[in-house]
């Protein structure tokens, strides 16, 4: 077994360092799964976003974190830093988490989402999920479903793409027209905001941060 190294404090700074000589105004701020470590990494997090706001100059931290298995006190850590966004992707349809997310729990992380939101109301929250992996389309919209009745702000949906030899093979490469299509079930869902189509990916999403 790999003995994974403890996360690393002058990372922090380092981050600090960049966003400031880059001059970024909106960051997103996420990592590997972390389940060897007690708290799942949350307090890394934690100490980022704080980091990060001592910058000030109106810049905007989207945390994009893991489940931390639904330790609700490591969820409680990142809420309690107040990021202007808290982002947990489901990925896929519950069916097919066991080829898709193996290690992880579609129901569980629809209660990270519905947990941040019961901490702080006025927190917002966004989740992402590929297409293309073999979900059925009523499927997507269930997903949407799910997620809104977990109080979820945002969704962003985009086409899987296999990013290596040892990963997942594309089953569908879904037509222009299909994200249009769950454009508008999105919307009937009521989310406040909704990014469908082949290259969209869950960490970039600019119009968020216009209003």
């Amino acid at each position: 077994m790999i003995e994974l190294e403890k996360p690393d404090k002058k990372e922090l700074l380092k981050i600090k360092e960049a966003v400031e000589k880059l001059d970024i105004k909106n960051v997103v701020i996420t990592s590997v799964t972390r389940d060897d470590l007690v708290d799942g990494g949350s307090n890394h997090f934690a100490d980022c976003i704080s980091i990060l706001k001592g910058i000030g100059r109106s810049l905007k931290i989207e945390a994009l974190i893991p489940d931390f298995l639904g330790n609700k006190s490591s969820i409680e850590k990142v809420v309690s830093r107040k990021p202007d966004i808290l982002s947990h992707n489901l990925e896929t349809a519950p069916r097919l988490y066991n080829k898709v997310r193996p290690q992880a729990d579609y129901n569980r992380s629809i209660e990270v989402l519905k947990f941040a939101k019961e901490l702080d109301s006025s927190i917002i929250t966004k989740s992402g999920i590929m297409v293309g992996l073999g979900e059925f389309r009523e499927e997507i919209r269930s997903v949407m479903q799910d997620l809104r009745k977990a109080d979820c702000d945002i969704i962003t949906i985009g086409q899987y793409l296999k990013p290596g030899a040892d990963c997942l093979d594309v089953d569908e490469f879904l037509e222009p027209a299909e994200f249009d299509k769950f454009s508008e079930w999105a919307k009937e869902a009521g989310f406040k905001k909704y990014y469908c189509g082949p290259f969209v990916r869950s960490s970039y999403a600019e119009e968020i941060w216009q209003n």
